[in-house]
């Protein structure tokens, strides 16, 4: 895949104080590169409890790549691609949720916990154009895991 149709990835985590941080941080490490920075700002809940989020943003191609690689491993990865038009927005962001718990054992599995948020590239900024260039990204990454 030469080029990588994608301005951006922003991955997030929240962590309740029920929760630990190290294991959520581990969970969002499962799709992010080895030197992919996270950020962490803490915040208060409703009733007052701890709520730490933690987020990422990776730019370069290689990094929007590895994380391209972890999503072609989904079981479910043709659902999601038979599913762009709904994961699409007006803006051209391609929005996922993933399982953090199984994030957190390695696995890459869609559910809840992490959300994805991705700036799709599309000249003229059209939804249509930018379905199509997120489907031909992840059959790119698909082709070339296999």
């Amino acid at each position: 895949m030469a080029s990588v149709p994608f301005h951006y990835i922003d991955l997030r985590a929240f962590c309740y104080a029920t929760e630990d941080e190290k294991r959520v941080t581990e969970a969002l490490r499962t799709f992010l590169p080895e030197e992919a920075e996270i950020d962490r700002v803490e915040n208060a809940g409703h009733h007052g409890d701890r709520i730490v989020v933690l987020s990422s943003r990776v730019e370069r191609a290689d990094e929007v790549r590895h994380i391209l690689s972890r999503l072609s491993e989904l079981p479910d990865i043709e659902t999601v691609k038979s599913e762009l038009d709904h994961r699409v927005d007006d803006n051209c962001a391609f929005f996922l949720t993933l399982d953090k718990q199984a994030a957190f054992k390695g696995e890459v599995k869609r559910g809840a916990g992490l959300t994805l948020r991705a700036k799709v590239e599309a000249y003229p900024a059209k939804r249509e154009a930018a379905i199509e260039n997120a489907r031909s990204a992840l059959e790119d990454v698909q082709a070339t895991a296999e």
